[in-house]
């Protein structure tokens, strides 16, 4: 992100230069307040919509239809235009004059810019570019903020406007203002979700009906579950990009996507979902954000597969749905359950944005995007405690167990229980269920690459997978 820099600066001045009354493209019913811009009164609020997907679409049709917007905002909200690739393009139940491709104009004449467009260019250099020109921003894109939020939280409040996020986790789920500012007063312990609705329907099916991954998969695919290119998914960035958000809001500080630990579930067999069952637990993938009790200073976060026992609340989201764990200091336990994707729940979110972004417009205030200064910085995976089950194939003759449990000693992790059942596979071995204490990652990883060098012992495959307590 070379060119970061370039629009950042741009943004910076311009948005001085608004304050100071320098910036000629705001119009006369536009007055400087305490903070940033104030629209007078009876002046519509003018509204940019970039992108018409799935999610635009649908926020398009939420600003044409007669409601009660300007009776929760103050004033009347104007859709002055959609910016797309095709204007020529026939989209049922929108005006086709509000089309155009010119969306640097566009972005240029709005008091609040609504980004749909997804991925990282043009949509930063038109979300700068907007803000440099005095107006407020929302953004349901996590892989634009989880690569270059702290860029534009900059701008954001270089030139005092708003940056809303909501859309961007969790689809319609209420989490971004929870985090950032109905908790903001509390201490954010750890937050643990189910932040993928597309991986949460794989592993419930599997989990219910014996499915195989790739089977579940095709299942998703068929329902509208899953992309025809599930890669984002399946493998953990769009996981690991709104985990970075999450952990941002939660602990002041400045986490992007590649910091976080990633592990997909295109590995998850079977095997493991009935060796989770044994275990009382089911598998979810999980975007965890925690401090480091050895070192507060440092924050593990992370997205792989986890056993969840089934007594924990996020054992039971079933299906597309997500959730996400808080636990604080002084409000307890709480978790928020709802749709996590797709282009109504994902609307809703944005309009809900709209909303707060077009009233802080006619106050005259704005509201800084995420608050850091904790200090704080991304641990690495190795870092991160949890306990773990580690299951084999080991030969099944006297002395085994003591074998095992003496490399895990070596490596100081303490082991909780051990179950044994006899393979499937080889009528000669034993499949060994180790569970452990919690444990550094690090320290299970050590003596599981151990144990894979064991040959006269584990004459098989080893699973390893970290359990969530409860």
């Amino acid at each position: 992100m070379s060119d970061n820099n370039t629009w950042l600066d741009k943004a910076k001045s311009d948005g001085q230069a608004a304050l100071s009354g320098g910036c000629h493209n705001w119009p006369d019913s536009v007055v400087m307040g305490h903070d940033c811009l104030v629209i007078q009164e009876d002046t519509p609020i003018r509204v940019a919509l970039l992108g018409c997907g799935t999610v635009g679409s649908h926020v398009a049709k939420l600003l044409l239809e007669p409601g009660d917007l300007q009776a929760r905002v103050g004033h009347p909200l104007e859709l002055i235009g959609i910016g797309v690739k095709h204007p020529d393009r026939l989209r049922p139940g929108i005006d086709q004059r509000l089309l155009t491709a010119d969306v640097e104009s566009l972005a240029d004449r709005a008091d609040v810019v609504i980004e749909a467009i997804g991925g990282i260019e043009p949509a930063r250099g038109l979300l700068l570019r907007a803000m440099a020109h005095g107006a407020s921003v929302v953004t349901a894109n996590k892989v634009l903020l989880g690569a270059c939020g702290p860029d534009l939280y900059a701008a954001a409040e270089a030139a005092r406007v708003d940056l809303y996020f909501e859309a961007a986790v969790a689809g319609a789920i209420p989490i971004i203002r929870p985090l950032r500012e109905s908790l903001v007063g509390d201490e954010i312990l750890a937050v643990k979700g189910i932040v993928n609705g597309t991986t949460n329907f794989i592993l419930d099916q599997m989990t219910t009906t014996g499915q195989s991954f790739e089977a579940a998969l095709a299942r998703a695919q068929e329902l509208g579950f899953a992309e025809p290119d599930p890669t984002a998914d399946v493998e953990g960035f769009d996981a690991a990009a709104k985990a970075s958000l999450l952990a941002s809001l939660a602990f002041r500080t400045e986490i992007l996507a590649d910091q976080v630990s990633r592990q997909g579930i295109t590995d998850v067999r079977p095997a493991d979902i009935v060796s989770a069952r044994r275990m009382g637990c089911v598998i979810k993938l999980l975007a965890i954000a925690a401090p480091i009790d050895s070192d507060p200073a440092k924050i593990s976060v992370r997205v792989h597969p986890s056993m969840v026992p089934t007594s924990h609340p996020l054992a039971n989201v079933h299906g597309p749905y997500n959730a996400i764990f808080i636990e604080s200091r002084h409000a307890g336990r709480l978790m928020f359950l709802g749709p996590g994707a797709g282009g109504a729940p994902t609307a809703s979110a944005i309009m809900g944005d709209l909303v707060a972004a077009a009233r802080n417009r006619v106050r005259g205030t704005s509201v800084p995007p995420v608050t850091v200064g904790s200090g704080r910085t991304a641990a690495g995976i190795d870092e991160a405690v949890a306990a773990a089950c580690v299951s084999m194939e080991v030969v099944d003759s006297p002395g085994v167990l003591a074998r095992v449990a003496a490399v895990f000693a070596d490596h100081g992790v303490s082991i909780s229980a051990v179950r044994q059942v006899q393979s499937d596979q080889n009528p000669t071995a034993a499949l060994l269920e180790v569970t452990t204490h919690p444990a550094t990652s690090g320290a299970v990883t050590l003596a599981v690459d151990q144990l894979r060098g064991m040959t006269d012992t584990v004459c098989g495959e080893i699973r390893f997978y970290r359990v969530e307590e409860v």
